[in-house]
Parts: structure tokens; sequence; C-alpha cells
């Protein structure tokens, strides 16, 4: 009978911890568009370096107002991925821990719950970053040229 229990107990304790993991798979999907756009303004900034040395003083001028907004994009998109990436972690310890209290029987619901909820904070400052990185990107398109 103690075998039956054991095993109840590892069941219950991978129940618990499956549900988090629904979602680490949304901020891997974050994860992949926030790493996408990054790649993009990348090409498009070597794109433009590469155009710089060929254009005129004027022109010039044009792309290095580009250049300087798709750093500034660049930088919010790259905060925005530490923020989730951050996330992702906690959200991993989380699990680790529900899996380890159910085994061993030690009440982590504390300390559970204060990972769980840093890590919706991380989450939400990661969000934000990808609002800010989109309201930038169609900024010239909204305000003209």
């Amino acid at each position: 009978m103690a075998v039956d229990i054991e095993v109840v107990t590892i069941t219950h304790a991978i129940q618990q911890a499956v549900a988090p993991v629904f979602l680490l798979a949304g901020i891997g999907g974050i994860l992949n568009v926030l790493t996408n756009r990054l790649a993009r303004i990348i090409d498009r900034s070597r794109n433009l370096h590469h155009r710089l040395e060929t254009v005129s003083e004027e022109r010039s001028m044009v792309i290095r107002d580009e250049l300087s907004m798709l750093t500034r994009r660049a930088r919010v998109v790259h905060r925005a991925i530490g923020f989730s990436t951050a996330s992702a972690l906690l959200v991993c310890v989380v699990i680790a821990l529900l899996f380890l209290s159910a085994v061993v029987g030690w009440n982590s619901s504390l300390v559970v719950a204060a990972l769980f909820v840093l890590a919706m904070c991380f989450l939400i400052v990661a969000l934000s970053g990808f609002l800010r990185e989109v309201q930038l990107a169609t900024r010239i398109m909204l305000n003209g040229p």
C-alpha cells in the first residue's frame, strides 16, 4: 500500500506541475515573436549602414534618423527578451518547486506564490516592451515622413 501512496503522490505532483507548462509554451511564443522582430531590426540596420556609404549628405541624414529609431527599437526588444526569459526561468523554478514539494511533503506555497507573481510581473514588463516597440515601429507610418 505504501507504494500506491507514493505513485499517487507523484501522479498528483506531475498534475500540479503540468499546468504552468502551458504558460511556458505561451512565453516561448512571445520569445519567438520578439526574436523575429529583433532579427528584422538588425537586418534593416545592416542594410541602411551599407547604403549609408553611397548616398548624398541629405539622404544620409534621413538614414541616420532611421538608424537611430532602429537602435531605440532594438534596445526595447532586447529588454523585452530579457524579461520574457527571466519570466520563463521563474516559471521553471515554480514547476520544480511544485513537484518537489509534493513529493517531499514540503509546504512551499508562499515561495511558489511569490515566484509566480514575480514571473507574471516580468511577463507584464516584457509585454509592455513589446507594445512599446510596436508603437515605435508604426510611428513613422502614422505620422508620415
